[in-house]
């Protein structure tokens, strides 16, 4: 599954392996850059109208436009950064945004992970709520859903947290 997980783009003049070398030397940077960034944004601004959260948005975006030129979305790099880029538009409310990522993370994850991973579960549980949110009823529920039968396997059927969210579903 390695290979899955560090998908090279399929280009008609593939990169080679240096290119692919300096690209994952690059990847594992900037996200330890983005670490070091949010930790120090994060706690300097707790207003969600700081200029420090764009940036971190920012460096995401920079990152995945140069990644993307030779990663393909499902790779773990990638993915990593698109989580990162997601959790900061939840944070600063942008739920369009979230969802775009989101949507490009949950294929990925469900193929990298097991069938009943909670990292897919809790993917298409926000996913859902960011529907939801969004006035997109059809397609939250689903999501929803999907999140429910994902957790019922793995926390069994009489879970609090699946209670929660069919209460979730019944108030929408």
């Amino acid at each position: 599954q390695d290979k899955e997980k560090l998908e090279i783009r399929k280009l008609n003049d593939p990169p080679s392996a240096e290119t692919v070398r300096d690209m994952i030397k690059y990847a594992r940077n900037v996200i330890e850059e983005f670490r070091r960034a949010k930790h120090y944004k994060y706690i300097l601004c707790l207003n969600p109208d700081s200029t420090g959260l764009v940036e971190l948005l920012e460096i995401c975006e920079l990152s995945l436009d140069k990644m993307g030129a030779v990663f393909e979305d499902s790779n773990v790099y990638m993915l990593h950064m698109m989580y990162q880029a997601m959790g900061v538009c939840l944070y600063v409310q942008d739920w369009e945004g979230a969802l775009r990522y989101g949507q490009k993370i949950i294929r990925p994850y469900s193929k990298h992970y097991p069938s009943y991973s909670l990292n897919v579960a809790s993917m298409w549980l926000k996913l859902g709520r960011l529907h939801m949110a969004l006035e997109n009823r059809l397609a939250g529920v689903k999501a929803l859903k999907r999140a429910i039968a994902i957790m019922e396997v793995a926390h069994g059927k009489d879970h609090p947290y699946i209670s929660e969210i069919k209460k979730e579903l019944e108030d929408h």
